[in-house]
């Protein structure tokens, strides 16, 4: 029989000593953490790298077992998002769980364990001419961890999120099994649909293993108008134009930029994603539609630099940023909103779906006025539905809740929370559960 054994006694020791005693040996690494495993300063005492299904079950049997706090991790490009943990016992990566299990062409879906980079994963998919239609700001994105965060970009706009085009999902639960839910076809209501409750857990409940999802074809053809505005009243009236016409965007993405002290630049990018006939009556339709000051037509390279470019550039920057959203007509009012944070004396910037009312607000400015400005966007519930602080440092997460949940949820999330995780070892107090 394996003996009891505590995880600090064990990592005094080494980390071949906890995997001998815990009785992990199979299919389990394990090492001793370095500074880039520090999650807001704290770090924890052992990083574990399962690479099976059944070795993380395993491996989250045990913590459970041991009442060790314990936080999921794909590549970390996330790790920073939630509350500050008071201490961090395990890291579970999941790097090691990184394969396409299967990829049916013909039903346009696809099978992949959740260390898979989304990257890794469409540059396979693409050899068949077909892609996971999600993106995330972070390369390294993994496909677990952006289910697990509900991370989008611009194509939500016409394939929704991860969450959207899961349609099966498996877990390592903390007391040992391997749960499945939804199947490998788009029609399927086989059991619950966990996939769904899993998007936006942030590891609080269990660990995705793998997941399957509807694809998409890659288009033949594809070209981005980007127009720029001389304020916010015309750069909302286009998005309402674009979204009431017949025209089929793939992408309808906002921009406002507005430097501290500077004039701010209003910018609406639209991407036609089709048949190249098709692509150019819309691509010629919309600029007229668009009336802005200056609209730029791009495709090819040029194309490809400006979105990544569109992704990066709010986290490229330094402050707060804050996920919201809002009814598509509210546009104008969050604009406003985004006005009086800059009369505080914040740069602030705005990258948003305008056709779905979901994006980034980052805010520049000294820690009392970016608590100052998310407390003004949680005050305007009639126009904001949820504002979750993602990136903040230290200070301001010390200041104000980063989630902030309605208070008619928080009793059926503590319920998920004891049915999924008992124990209470998942996600080391970070949230949302």
């Amino acid at each position: 029989m394996t003996p009891e054994v505590t995880l600090r006694s064990a990592a005094l020791a080494s980390p071949d000593a906890l995997l001998d005693a815990a009785g992990l040996r199979d299919g389990v690494a394990a090492r001793l953490p370095d500074p880039l495993d520090a999650i807001d300063g704290v770090a924890p005492a052992m990083v574990l790298e399962p690479s099976s299904p059944e070795a993380a079950a395993a491996v989250l049997a045990w913590a459970s077992r041991e009442r060790l706090s314990v936080v999921l991790r794909g590549n970390g490009t996330k790790l920073g998002w939630g509350r500050p943990p008071t201490a961090v016992d395990l890291i579970v990566s999941m790097r090691r769980l990184s394969r396409t299990l299967a990829h049916r062409h013909d039903d346009l879906t696809a099978t992949v364990e959740a260390g898979a980079t989304l990257e890794g994963l469409n540059v396979e998919l693409a050899r068949h001419g077909q892609r996971l239609p999600v993106e995330s700001a972070f390369r390294e994105a993994t496909i677990g961890g952006i289910i697990a965060t509900n991370d989008a970009g611009p194509l939500r706009h016409r394939y929704g999120t991860a969450r959207d085009l899961l349609i099966g999902i498996s877990l390592a639960t903390t007391d040992g099994r391997l749960v499945k839910a939804g199947g490998n076809v788009v029609k399927n209501v086989a059991g619950y649909d966990l996939g769904k409750l899993m998007s936006g857990s942030f590891g609080s409940l269990a660990a995705i293993v793998s997941a399957t999802f509807k694809l998409a074809p890659l288009p033949a053809s594809s070209t981005t108008l980007v127009g720029r505005f001389g304020g916010a009243v015309e750069l909302a009236r286009a998005v309402s134009m674009v979204v009431a016409s017949q025209l089929e965007p793939t992408v309808c993405d906002v921009e406002v930029f507005a430097p501290a002290g500077a004039l701010p630049i209003y910018r609406l990018l639209l991407q036609f994603a089709s048949a190249p006939s098709a692509v150019a009556v819309q691509t010629e339709a919309a600029r007229s539609l668009m009336a802005a000051d200056e609209v730029l037509v791009v495709s090819g390279g040029e194309e490809a630099d400006v979105w990544r470019h569109h992704s990066r550039a709010i986290w490229d920057a330094p402050g707060a940023i804050a996920r919201t959203s809002w009814m598509p007509a509210s546009l104008p009012a969050v604009l406003a909103r985004l006005d009086r944070i800059s009369r505080l004396g914040a740069s602030v910037d705005f990258v948003g779906r305008g056709g779905v009312g979901a994006g980034l607000i980052r805010i520049d400015a000294a820690s009392e006025v970016q608590a100052a400005a998310i407390t003004g966007l949680r005050t305007e519930a009639e126009v904001f539905a949820h504002v979750v602080v993602l990136r903040a440092e230290a200070q301001l997460k010390t200041s104000i809740d980063v989630w902030k949940m309605p208070g008619d949820s928080a009793a059926l999330l503590v319920a998920l929370k004891h049915a999924f995780d008992p124990n209470g070892i998942l996600n080391a107090g970070r949230g949302p559960i």
